[in-house]
């Protein structure tokens, strides 16, 4: 009787392993064998784009721009944003793909594929800060959105932004 037991759970465990739906492998950084299938893939993805170097995307005539690599040789843990940009990193350390803007007021991360997708970040201006922000509940604009971490002139980089990782919808720029 045991053995007739243990060969059913057995039998029923196999099952539900072959049942289970497989976890996704994560997002790989991009890489320059790599990079045109992302920037294809993400302007599939997140249409009104447009690609305007080997390695970049704008959209709204150049308000947001995306890297998908450094341009040059990169120290590793080293922020790069452009002067006059604020730029936020899909990676901790800086790592890429990274995105930037400039403008002040509140701005929509989801138009352009980056919602929840912040690991660290640089403000690279003479003035204001930026804040980001996460849906506190989930999926309503402003009525519950919470400023999660932010940059600005008295703090200029967060290399992690540990514990909110990946969580911010939105930015808000002060100037």
């Amino acid at each position: 009787m045991a053995l007739r037991h243990a060969t059913l759970i057995a039998a029923l465990a196999l099952t539900l392993a072959g049942l289970a739906t497989p976890t996704p492998a994560p997002a790989q950084p991009a890489t320059p064998a790599n990079v045109q299938a992302q920037i294809n893939a993400h302007l599939r993805d997140y249409p009104g784009g447009v690609q305007t170097g080997p390695t970049e995307i704008s959209y709204d005539n150049g308000v947001f721009v995306m890297t998908f690599v450094p341009s040059g040789p990169a120290a590793t843990g080293t922020p790069d944003c452009p002067g006059g940009w604020f730029c936020f990193y899909d990676y901790v350390n800086f790592g890429y793909p990274r995105g930037k803007l400039s403008a002040c007021a509140w701005q929509d991360l989801a138009r352009w594929g980056w919602q929840n997708r912040t690991e660290s970040a640089h403000y690279n201006m003479s003035t204001g800060s930026v804040a980001f922000i996460n849906h506190a509940d989930g999926y309503t604009h402003h009525n519950f959105d919470v400023a999660v971490f932010g940059v600005g002139t008295s703090q200029r980089t967060i290399w992690d932004t540990y514990p909110y990782r990946n969580t911010a919808d939105h930015v808000q720029r002060y100037c």
